[in-house]
Formats: structure tokens, C-alpha cells, sequence
């Protein structure tokens, strides 16, 4: 499902993580390229889980930057140590604020297990900042750093 989605960001998506085309359309190019009918449909659902996180979701007092985000038994097991650190990391240098941070989580716990890695934890961070209009700023940096990343793997 990871690799649809890497897919869709590079290929279909607009800035509002909105296809640029109907999900029939897509689904046919998909599976004209070779990926799996289910695999789509998981993909499709990140994606509008993703945008419904983000539009039921408004800003709220209870959530400041001097909050401490306490992780369920399961979060922490997919995140791993790692993971949590960059997310405080990337909340402590104002690149998330801490609705970024917790859609970021929502989109983590989406995915199989399988597919969390600190890589993919970047990434999912960067789809969801690209969904994010007014967090043009942080988007630069996020895709810096995967792209860096990236580049480290190639050297």
C-alpha cells in the first residue's frame, strides 16, 4: 500500500491531497501498472481518512506547544523509539505543530505494521503537511530531509 501511495503523492495528487482524477480512473491506471486491487483500495482509504482527519479536525486550546502527547501501548509500538523522537523533534523545531503531529500519528496507525519505518514516518509526515496549505514553510524542510535521507542512501 506504501508504494501506491508514494505513487499517488508524486504523480496524482494536489496540494489539498485531493486525486487530480476520479478514484475509477485512477484504480484502472493502477492496476494497469501492476498493483493489486486491495492494496488500491487500502491506499484510496489513507488517503480520504486523511482528509477527513484534517477537515473534522480544528484547532483547539487543549492542544499548545507546551502540551506532552502521552502515547497509547500501540502507538508506541508502532512508532518505535525512533519515530516518537522525531516527532518530538520535528514539534520542537516548529516544523509540526501538534494537529500536525497528531494526523501524522492518525495516518501511522492507518498503515500495517509491516510498513512503519522511520523513512516511512517521514514520508507520511510530508503527505501530511502537503495536505496542509498554510504549512508551506515546514513542507520545504520535511522535503529536505527525506530527500537527504534519500541521497544518504545513494552515496
Amino acid at each position: 500500500m506504501f508504494e501506491i501511495l508514494m505513487f499517488l503523492f508524486e504523480n496524482y495528487l494536489d496540494d489539498t491531497a485531493v486525486l487530480k482524477i476520479d478514484n475509477d480512473a485512477i484504480m484502472l491506471e493502477l492496476e494497469r501498472i501492476g498493483f493489486d486491487r486491495y492494496e488500491i483500495n487500502r491506499a484510496l482509504n489513507w488517503l480520504n481518512g486523511l482528509i477527513q482527519f484534517q477537515q473534522t479536525v480544528a484547532p483547539s486550546h487543549q492542544l499548545t506547544p507546551l502540551s506532552i502527547r502521552h502515547y497509547m501501548p500501540e502507538e508506541a509500538e508502532r512508532l518505535g523509539v525512533e519515530g516518537r523522537g522525531l516527532l518530538l523533534h520535528l514539534e520542537q523545531i516548529g516544523v509540526i505543530d501538534p494537529i500536525t503531529r497528531e494526523m501524522a500519528i492518525d495516518r501511522i496507525m492507518a498503515l500495517d505494521y509491516r510498513e512503519v519505518d522511520l523513512g516511512r514516518i517521514k514520508w507520511v509526515i510530508l503527505m501530511v503537511l502537503f495536505n496542509q496549505p498554510d504549512k508551506k514553510s515546514a513542507l520545504t524542510l520535511m522535503q529536505d530531509m527525506v530527500l537527504a535521507d534519500a541521497f544518504d542512501v545513494l552515496h
